[in-house]
C-alpha cells in the first residue's frame, strides 16, 4: 500500500440525498424516479417504477442521477437481516441517465480527481463499505438508518489516481465479460420465444405453405389438435423427495421476471413445497410475483433422477406430450398468464391462481414430428443460456474475490491483470 494515501469518503465524495414529493406529483410516463425497491444486484431497473411529470426537473435538478453514480440505500431493516436494504449499493446504469432518485437514498459522486469514479463504484460493494454500515445503521431491528454524517467519516485507503484506474479496469474487464454474456443469453431467449410465436401461435411453421387448414375452435392445420393444456401438460405432478438431508431448494426470489434463468439455489434440509426435476416449469401463482412474470425453466439437477424442492407458491409444469421448452415458452406467453391472472382469487395482496383454470387454457397441439422439430432446434438455445449463465456466475465469484484484494493492495495489479487475460477479457 506504498503512496496510498488515508482519508475519509467526506474528503473526496460529494454526499446528495434523494428527494421527497408527494404522491399526487407522479404521473403516469415522464423522468423516471428511482426508489430504495429499483435497487438490485448492484444496479437499477426501472422496469416497475414509477414517474415524475418532466416539468418536475427544474424544481427536483439536485436529486438528478447520472450514468456512473453510486446509489447507497440509508433506510430499512437492520443489514444483518435477510432481504435488508439499508446499505444497498448501485452503479446507476445507462438505461437510469437523466433519472431522478427518491428519498432514503443518497447518491455518491466524486468530488474532486482525487477518487476514479468507477473505482468509487467498486470500492462501495466492498465487504468493508458493508461493514462499516452494519456497524454504523442505528435503529431498531425493522428500521435503521445510516446518517450520513457517520458515512462521511468513513475512512478510506486512496491508492493513486493512475492504480485507481487500473484497479477499476481488471474488475470492469470482468463486468463486461459477464455483460456480454447477458446479452447473448437474452438473444437466446428472445429467439426461442420468437420461434415459439411463430410456429405454434401464428402457425408460420417449416412447411406450413403446403398444409391445409381446418376448422374447429378456429382456424388450425391439418394434422394439429386442439386439447386442453391439462392433456399436454401435468400440472404440479406428484414427485417425491426424501426428508432426510440437504438438496437443492428455489424460493421466488430465485426466479426472473424476464429469463429461464434460476439463480441463488439454497441447499436445504426437508422435504416441504412445491418438488421438480429437470425440464419443469415453475410458474408463479401469487399476486405480485405472477402478473410481474416470474418463470424458471429448471436445468441446474445433476441427472433426471434429481428433484428439487422449492417455495409452496410455485406451479410446477411438467411436460407430457409436447416438450419441455414448449412448456416454458408458452408459461412465458401473454395468452398463457393472462388466463391465470384472470382466475386468481383470495384476499387482496394474497391472490393465488386457481388451478382449474388450466383446463380452460387451449392449445393447438401439433404433430410430433413439428414438435421433435422444434426441440432439435430450441433446446442448443437452453443449454447455451444455461452455460452461459454458468459462466457469469464463475466470473461474478472471481470478481468479487479479487475485489476486497485489489482495494486493499493484498494483490499485486499484474497478477490481477495475468487472470483477467487468462479469462479472455
Amino acid at each position: 500500500m506504498r503512496n496510498w494515501t488515508e482519508t475519509t469518503l467526506g474528503e473526496i465524495v460529494e454526499f446528495t440525498n434523494g428527494g421527497a414529493w408527494n404522491q399526487s406529483e407522479y404521473a403516469d410516463a415522464g423522468i423516471p424516479v428511482v426508489r430504495v425497491s429499483d435497487i438490485h444486484d448492484e444496479t437499477v431497473r426501472l422496469d416497475g417504477c414509477k414517474f415524475l411529470p418532466p416539468s418536475s426537473l427544474d424544481k427536483y435538478r439536485k436529486h438528478l442521477l447520472r450514468e456512473g453514480d453510486v446509489v447507497v440505500a440509508t433506510v430499512g431493516s437492520h443489514p444483518t437481516q435477510p432481504g435488508s436494504v439499508v446499505g444497498r449499493v448501485a452503479c446507476v446504469p445507462r438505461t437510469a441517465n437523466g433519472s431522478l432518485l427518491n428519498q432514503n437514498a443518497v447518491r455518491l459522486a466524486p468530488l474532486d480527481t482525487r477518487i476514479d469514479r468507477s473505482y468509487l463504484r467498486y470500492f462501495s460493494t466492498t465487504q468493508t463499505f458493508r461493514n462499516y454500515i452494519i456497524a454504523h445503521a442505528r435503529g431498531s431491528a425493522n428500521q435503521v438508518r445510516m446518517a450520513i454524517s457517520a458515512l462521511r467519516k468513513m475512512p478510506i485507503a486512496l491508492p493513486t489516481l493512475s492504480t485507481q484506474c487500473r484497479i477499476a479496469g481488471i474488475l470492469g474487464a470482468y463486468d463486461n465479460l459477464t455483460e456480454n454474456n447477458t446479452r447473448r443469453i437474452e438473444l437466446l431467449e428472445e429467439m426461442a420465444r420468437t420461434i415459439y410465436r411463430e410456429w405454434f401461435v401464428n402457425f408460420r411453421f417449416p412447411g406450413h405453405e403446403k398444409t391445409s387448414v381446418k376448422s374447429g375452435k378456429g382456424q388450425i392445420p391439418e394434422g394439429w389438435q386442439v386439447q386442453k393444456v391439462t392433456d399436454a401438460v401435468d400440472v404440479d405432478p406428484p414427485t417425491t423427495v426424501r426428508k432426510e438431508g440437504v438438496k437443492p431448494f428455489v424460493s421466488m426470489g430465485s426466479l426472473s421476471h424476464n429469463s429461464m434463468h434460476i439463480t441463488d439455489i439454497e441447499e436445504r434440509a426437508g422435504n416441504s413445497g412445491s418438488k421438480f426435476r429437470n425440464g419443469d416449469t415453475l410458474f408463479a401463482r401469487i399476486t405480485p410475483c405472477l402478473e410481474n412474470g416470474k418463470t424458471g425453466f429448471v436445468q441446474f439437477l445433476p441427472n433426471s433422477a434429481a428433484v428439487g424442492f422449492g417455495s409452496t407458491e410455485f406451479i410446477v409444469l411438467r411436460s407430457r406430450t409436447v416438450s419441455p421448452e414448449y412448456v416454458y415458452l408458452m408459461a412465458r406467453s401473454e395468452e398463457f398468464r393472462e388466463n391465470a391472472i384472470k382466475s386468481m382469487s383470495g384476499a387482496t395482496g394474497r391472490q393465488r391462481v386457481q388451478e382449474a383454470c388450466f383446463d380452460r387454457f387451449f392449445i393447438a397441439h401439433p404433430p410430433s414430428e413439428l414438435l421433435q422439430s422444434f426441440q432439435s432446434v430450441v433446446t442448443p438455445m437452453f443449454r447455451l443460456a444455461y452455460v452461459l449463465s454458468l459462466k457469469n456466475e464463475n466470473l461474478r465469484q472471481t470478481r468479487d474475490l479479487l475485489l476486497p484484494k485489489l482495494v486493499s493492495g493484498e494483490i499485486s495489479l499484474e497478477t490481477a491483470e495475468a487472470e483477467v487475460a487468462a479469462q479472455g477479457a
